[in-house]
């Protein structure tokens, strides 16, 4: 018998895909009984007319199970509780906003969505833990199950460069940390490349800094696996991570990684890198030079980055998926058969 599953997906601005991409390398592995369909929100998440507008294009799907997955909870509100599975990325937003707008926000968009849903589903236990402190109880239905690796990021071996090594780094926002981390590369020889748009602030750390750098901006996809492959390590001392994709994706492309002693990171990144304090740029500048005069431990976290990747293969996950809709499927047939 075959079951009918809809993803239900925001309509994503322009450099805003790592969702749809990761449940679309999903979607390739699960089971055959299952006929997974994509129903992408017409308008942008942005104003209550395109909001509502949305919401009443996903309650005309029909479906066995009802999947939301990711940054339109609001959908919620027009589709069932009993087949309704919700997954939340991070709360990262929660701190950051004034006390009426985060009251607002928790409700909406975290407390009434989770309490909608059967099943509510994060992407670590760092986001669960934070999700508890946010909605309280309502964290014990949250079943975690991680982002997967995506299938182009792939061994790319290469020589390091011990002249003037490349380090790559992956976005820009507030959380970031891309003035530190400029700071620490200060004379060690080493050019910082980074994917996203810096803002006037971090240019101007970035010009004074005395490092050779180059923003690449937002560029395409393949242009991103191909900064992984140009590049000698990665570093990712971000602030916070819900999660912290660029951490497997330098891993499964054979390239070293410093990251941060915090939030998801060290359960994303497993023995397969350095870690720092990421407000310190001591222990930042000191990982950065462990690794550019220690070829012994650069390949010794490639090796351990090639054994951690494995667990976030997306059939890995896409069996964990797999699981949770059958298990929902069972518990609302068993209900159905008990409601007369």
């Amino acid at each position: 018998m075959r079951f009918r599953i809809i993803q239900h997906q925001r309509l994503p601005y322009r450099g805003q895909v790592s969702i749809e991409r990761l449940f679309g390398e999903i979607r390739a592995f699960l089971p055959g009984n299952f006929e997974v369909k994509t129903a992408t929100s017409p308008y942008h998440s942005k104003g209550f007319l395109p909001r509502m507008a949305n919401l009443l294009a996903a309650r005309r799907q029909r479906a066995d199970i009802h999947h939301i997955i990711g940054d339109v909870h609001y959908l919620c509100f027009g589709l069932k509780r009993s087949n309704l599975v919700l997954t939340v990325h991070d709360c990262a937003v929660l701190p950051r906003l004034p006390y009426w707008k985060r009251a607002i926000m928790r409700y909406f968009w975290f407390t009434v969505p989770m309490k909608r849903s059967a099943v509510v589903t994060t992407i670590s236990q760092t986001t669960k833990d934070e999700l508890r402190k946010w909605v309280g109880d309502l964290a014990d239905k949250v079943v975690v199950i991680p982002n997967c690796i995506r299938s182009e990021f792939r061994p790319n071996p290469q020589a390091f460069s011990t002249d003037a090594p490349v380090a790559l780094q992956v976005g820009t926002g507030w959380n970031k940390n891309v003035e530190r981390v400029a700071e620490s590369l200060r004379g060690t020889g080493c050019r910082l490349e980074i994917i996203g748009l810096l803002n006037d602030a971090q240019r101007a750390t970035l010009n004074t800094s005395g490092i050779e750098f180059t923003e690449l901006g937002l560029i395409t996809h393949d242009a991103v696996v191909e900064a992984y492959r140009r590049c000698d390590f990665v570093i990712f001392a971000s602030l916070y991570e819900g999660f912290g994709l660029p951490i497997l994706e330098a891993q499964a492309t054979g390239r070293p990684v410093i990251t941060s002693n915090c939030s998801s990171m060290p359960e994303v990144a497993g023995e397969g890198a350095l870690f720092v304090d990421p407000e310190s740029t001591v222990s930042i500048r000191s990982a950065v030079n462990s690794l550019l005069c220690d070829q012994a431990l650069r390949i010794s976290l490639i090796e351990r980055g090639y054994q951690n990747v494995e667990r976030f293969r997306p059939n890995v996950i896409a069996d964990k998926y797999a699981e949770l809709y059958e298990r929902l499927l069972q518990k609302s047939h068993f209900d159905a058969g008990n409601s007369y």
